[in-house]
């Protein structure tokens, strides 16, 4: 009887359970700087989409014949409404500025999170990014 209960092997051995777990830390290893990278490269395309967002709504005001003049000031992150155009809340708790003059307006969302990578703002410096003080400029 006692022979019985030894050739009862049920269960994983000790070294099956550290190779699994050495095999979870390594795939843990590999993936959480690609998920922290992939995280903060969101946080650009949050500025950018942002800055598209609003030059659509300057589109649509200016569609209107009677909206000649320029608007101009400062986006608050939880919306904004300037010279009865209103703008909807930027993600992240982003800020912005619009400046200039009707034939040249110049949008401008500050990325609060800091949180865009410098060498993704320095790669993309032709489409907008400003990587000394994280911002996206976007002209109308």
């Amino acid at each position: 009887m006692l022979s019985k209960m030894r050739t009862n092997n049920k269960g994983f051995t000790l070294i099956e359970l550290m190779i699994v777990i050495a095999i979870i830390g390594i795939l843990a290893a590999i993936a959480i700087p690609n998920f922290i990278s992939y995280r903060n490269k969101a946080y650009c395309s949050g500025a950018e989409s942002d800055a598209n967002a609003v030059l659509s709504t300057l589109a649509d005001y200016y569609a209107i014949p009677a909206h000649t003049a320029a608007i101009t000031g400062n986006l608050l992150a939880g919306g904004t409404t300037l010279a009865g155009c209103e703008f909807d809340a930027l993600s992240n708790g982003n800020t912005g500025a619009i400046t200039g003059d009707v034939d040249a307006l110049t949008v401008t969302i500050l990325d609060t999170s800091q949180r865009c990578p410098t060498d993704y703002m320095t790669a993309q410096s032709t489409a907008g990014w400003s990587s000394t003080n994280h911002t996206f400029s976007k002209e109308m």
